[in-house]
């Protein structure tokens, strides 16, 4: 089976300005049905969570249902889910709690490919511990990162690695199951920043070898925060700082105040929604009627989402490389459908704009990626990415290589 895409581009209500949006990898539009279960939360009576009202127990239940459904998502456990504001602060509440465990003359390996969220956390902690601090660098002409790369700076005082899943700037994935294998080898952990990986291919933690792994659901369709994952007993062993009353429980201890109790629904019916991609479960269009879980759905619809992206994105590749003057910037081998290039004569950000005046949104800069863009050349200025989503249709496509093309021509 295909993706239906004229079904999926229903749901999101956004879509129907015409607008074609290649600006999922800052953050997906969100089906109706996201939105909607957002404000039946909101409207359906909340409290703090307990169990004497109906209010605290629906607000309990919410909480655990998103867990569960982040669990399905990932292949992860439900008890390991922490939710956090953001990926960022995820980040740097960990790096805090984990590096109280480091002594002078420890090590942690950052990659130049990362998001800045996944190097400036472990600087900071480094810097605050005495650890030293250890940079792996990527080929800049193909944006590829490999095994040899990390471990070439992995040694018996390697206490963390972090690497991304997917580079938000070029697309690369790089062999995260390799990388972990070499950093559990000396005794590190693995950080896995797998925020741009999540809407573009089927997630499993324990394959990929991540001893912990963040995400955002804004990327996946869902709302605004983040999420962490890592196995319950490890996270035992971290003692992060909290409130005396708040619970001391393991995913509780990692969650500081209230939850976004409206926000978790919103995730977990964003999960809802890729476990339907692929087709509603039953014949009356009710997911799990089937039989099949949640967990089977969701990498059914994301084998699908693979193939439907990846034929867009041959597309897109094949349009943008016949334009004169248009440079493709890194080609990694395995890479998310996410294309950064720039046009001979124009600033990125003059790109940019061009395009919005079109009705076509592909943003311009290093977007957070900033080590990466200067390593590559291209400068805090970076390049503009087009970034491809479950809801792009081939007509979007050829909308964006037209616009660029009118410049480049």
């Amino acid at each position: 089976m295909s993706l239906d895409i004229d079904r999926v581009r229903a749901c999101f209500p956004a879509l129907a300005s015409g607008t074609a949006h290649f600006d999922g990898p800052g953050g997906s539009q969100v089906p109706r049905q996201v939105a909607q279960a957002v404000a039946d939360t909101l409207c359906g009576g909340l409290a703090n969570r307990g169990t004497v009202t109906a209010a605290e127990r629906r607000t309990e239940a919410v909480v655990a249902g998103a867990r569960a459904a982040v669990a399905d998502l990932l292949g992860c456990r439900a008890e390991g889910v922490v939710f956090a504001r953001s990926m960022t602060q995820a980040t740097y509440d960990m790096a805090r709690a984990l590096s109280r465990q480091w002594r002078a003359g420890d090590e942690v390996v950052v990659t130049r490919l990362d998001h800045d969220a996944n190097i400036r956390p472990w600087q900071a902690a480094a810097e605050a511990s005495g650890a030293i601090l250890r940079w792996a660098d990527f080929d800049p002409a193909t944006g590829g990162l490999t095994v040899d790369d990390v471990a070439a700076v992995l040694s018996p005082r390697t206490r963390l690695v972090a690497v991304t899943a997917a580079s938000n700037l070029f697309g690369t994935r790089p062999d995260v199951p390799a990388i972990a294998e070499a950093a559990h080898a000396v005794g590190a952990l693995v950080y896995v920043d797998g925020v741009h990986l999540t809407p573009h291919a089927a997630v499993s933690t324990a394959e990929l070898g991540a001893d912990f792994y963040a995400c955002s659901p804004y990327k996946f369709f869902g709302p605004h925060h983040g999420l962490l994952a890592a196995d319950p007993g490890l996270l035992e062993t971290v003692r992060p700082d909290k409130l005396l009353p708040s619970s001391d429980a393991v995913p509780e201890r990692f969650e500081l105040g209230t939850l976004p109790y409206e926000l978790l629904a919103g995730t977990a019916a964003a999960v809802d929604f890729v476990a339907d991609l692929a087709g509603p479960a039953g014949g009356s269009g009710e997911p799990g009627e089937s039989g099949r879980s949640r967990r089977a759905r969701v990498l059914e619809s994301m084998r699908q989402v693979e193939a439907h992206e990846e034929e867009l994105f041959g597309r897109l590749l094949d349009g943008l490389a016949a334009l004169p003057g248009v440079t493709l910037h890194g080609a990694p081998k395995r890479r998310t459908p996410t294309a950064l290039f720039s046009v001979a004569g124009h600033a990125p950000r003059q790109v940019s704009e061009h395009l919005a005046g079109l009705g076509v949104n592909a943003p311009a800069g290093s977007f957070y990626a900033v080590e990466a863009a200067r390593h590559a050349g291209l400068g805090d200025a970076g390049a503009v990415r087009a970034g491809l989503a479950a809801y792009t249709c081939a007509e979007d496509v050829d909308r964006l290589v037209e616009g660029v093309a009118r410049l480049a021509g």
